[in-house]
């Protein structure tokens, strides 16, 4: 029987460089699918839907939370984002682990709905590192730096408190190998004892 996948949930503050990093654990291990969320708002730059996020507007939105199409969803600055729960379930029967690269709270929303789900907090080296990082994307004013600084204190300290491992993302390909390393050590836990058995020893007689 094949092993059945597990959800990889990947948080950090804005600017820590996670939708990197998800990007790079994808290329590194086909075992591994991305979820690709729903959001009401618009697209951004060079973004396009169903490949950076399936583009909906809020009557669509809130008629799915109706009925129950999310497994987990959340409204951050006035919009609305959310990940399919019929689409995730089949992935995961299918023996593929699925990454959401989603906050703080809905990584607890998806742990709440599979236990076996492994949370990992992508950390900045320091807050001093942070916010130079968000000043060299040159997209945002000083206020609303200010503000995403404030938010990040909050994420980072929900991450420290409710995540299952921390990964400091000061060089790209040690972070990189920290999270390969937390993806294959859940594979071997979450192989059944069964399987294992039987592989190796064949059926009971």
């Amino acid at each position: 029987m094949a092993r059945r996948g597990f959800p990889v949930v990947l948080s950090a503050a804005s600017g820590t460089g996670k939708t990197t990093l998800s990007h790079l654990l994808l290329d590194s291990d086909r075992s591994l699918v991305l979820s690709i969320s729903s959001t009401t708002r618009p697209p951004r730059g060079a973004e396009e839907d169903g490949v950076d996020y399936q583009f909906v507007d809020t009557p669509t939105f809130e008629a799915m939370i109706a009925r129950g199409a999310f497994l987990e969803h959340a409204l951050v600055h006035g919009n609305y984002y959310g990940s399919s729960r019929e689409w995730t379930e089949a992935q995961l029967a299918q023996g593929h682990d699925v990454v959401f690269d989603i906050d703080v709270q809905g990584g607890r929303q998806i742990k709440a709905a599979y236990p076996e789900t492994v949370l990992v907090f992508i950390l900045p080296p320091s807050m001093a590192e942070l916010e130079e990082r968000l000043r060299r994307r040159a997209t945002d004013a000083d206020d609303v730096i200010a503000r995403r600084l404030v938010a990040a204190r909050a994420e980072i300290a929900a991450g420290l408190r409710d995540y299952d491992y921390l990964v400091v993302n000061e060089r790209l390909e040690q972070a990189i190998g920290d999270l390969a390393a937390i993806v294959r050590t859940h594979r071997i836990r979450a192989l059944e004892r069964s399987e294992i058995t039987g592989r190796l020893l064949g059926p009971a007689t």
